[in-house]
């Protein structure tokens, strides 16, 4: 047996997955690569295979299978294509730990496959969570299955509990950055640009996680994931707005006692911690200098401006599907403000029409998790249709 952690990147070629890569290439002794898979991005992901070498990849988009098999035939590494071959390769006997970092929706299928396999989660899409956050924790408690969050902000609160376990969460602190148009107005977000929306402050990310910070729905998105992960009611979570991003969130005990977790802002640390838990391994990360940042400011986020966020916890109290169709009209909403077919106001108000037309189904399949996806999906294309 492999003395070595088996490792599967799902989404090997986004933000998350590329950092992920340079962690795993730190410490070869450490780490056995078997899995790589990636949407779209072919040719990155051949880049990868060819200089990482892992025993299988899979493309999602069965159209460039091959593409990929033809450039990786002389090489000793299966390829194969399409989601069930997704949600099949991470049931490998050979793979222990799943980083699901692929963006939206497409993280559930193969994160509960990998659960029902038994292998540890590191989870790096938070959708997963926002969607079918009820089915996963069930499902991840029956299994025995660990799972550590990769979002800096769950990273950090998952940090400040290490030795805690045993004394209850009084409520957590999820800081926000503020994005690009902290403390503007409803009046001037009317005008901004797409440009604007995708230059954010303190954290370089994928176009889509980017957006979702600028209009807090990444935060919003975040506070629902960090309810089932730490098993909090609504009333127990709380976001602040922290520009440095040094402070990457806080948890409150029964006592009044607080704890931080604090450090520069990169992803490749709670990556580090999310595969490597529950060592430290040494890294020669850029330290923090407390004199580079002499004050840190904190202030409370703008939810009348700002309505996704207050989106979020409106659905995270109607429980059921709520949260799946939210996330559902988001990801159609994004993608269509990216394309510039709406404005940047238009994602959140589309965003609430959506979630108060659609059904709510309280304790719900997996199947009902699909069908309210698929339909929130419809409905919000249909609302984009109307205005162009």
């Amino acid at each position: 047996m492999n003395s070595k952690k088996g490792i599967a990147i799902l989404g090997s070629t986004g933000s998350i997955g590329t950092q992920a890569l340079e962690v795993l290439e730190s410490y070869p002794d450490y780490f056995d690569l078997q899995v790589l898979t990636a949407g779209k991005n072919a040719d990155l992901l051949i880049e990868q295979a060819l200089k990482y070498h892992p025993n299988s990849v899979v493309i999602s988009d069965e159209s460039l299978y091959q593409k990929v098999k033809d450039a990786l035939w002389a090489e000793d590494i299966h390829v194969y294509a399409g989601e069930q071959a997704l949600c099949q390769v991470v049931e490998s006997n050979e793979v222990h730990t799943v980083l699901t970092a692929l963006v939206g929706y497409a993280g559930l299928k193969p994160t509960i496959h990998a659960i029902e396999a038994g292998k540890t989660i590191a989870l790096a899409n938070k959708e997963t969570l926002v969607v079918a956050g009820e089915l996963i924790t069930k499902l991840a408690k029956e299994k025995g299955v660990n799972i550590y969050p990769v979002d800096s902000e769950h990273s950090a609160i998952f940090q400040c509990l290490v030795g805690e376990f045993h004394n209850p969460i009084e409520k957590i602190y999820l800081t926000a950055s503020g994005g690009p148009f902290r403390g503007f107005t409803h009046e001037q977000l009317k005008s901004v640009s797409l440009a604007q929306a995708l230059k954010h402050p303190n954290w370089s990310m994928g176009a889509k996680i980017t957006i979702d910070s600028a209009s807090l729905m990444n935060k919003g998105l975040e506070v629902i994931e960090a309810k089932w992960l730490f098993g909090l009611r609504t009333d127990q979570i709380d976001v602040i707005v922290h520009p440095q991003s040094i402070v990457h969130s806080l948890v409150q005990f029964e006592d009044g006692s607080m704890k931080a977790q604090m450090g520069l802002p990169d992803m490749k640390l709670p990556i580090q911690f999310a595969l490597t838990f529950p060592q430290r391994l040494p890294t020669n990360f850029p330290r923090f200098n407390f004199m580079d940042y002499p004050q840190l400011t904190f202030e409370a986020p703008d939810r009348s401006v700002f309505k996704n966020l207050d989106l979020a916890f409106q659905v995270m109290d109607m429980q059921g599907t709520a949260a799946c169709s939210l996330n559902a009209a988001n990801e159609v909403a994004v993608d269509a403000f990216l394309n510039e077919k709406i404005s940047f106001l238009e994602i959140a108000e589309l965003n609430q029409v959506v979630v108060q037309e659609s059904m709510n189904v309280l304790n719900p399949s997996y199947e009902q998790y699909v069908e309210a996806d698929t339909q929130a999906r419809e409905k919000a294309r249909q609302l984009i249709a109307k205005t162009n």
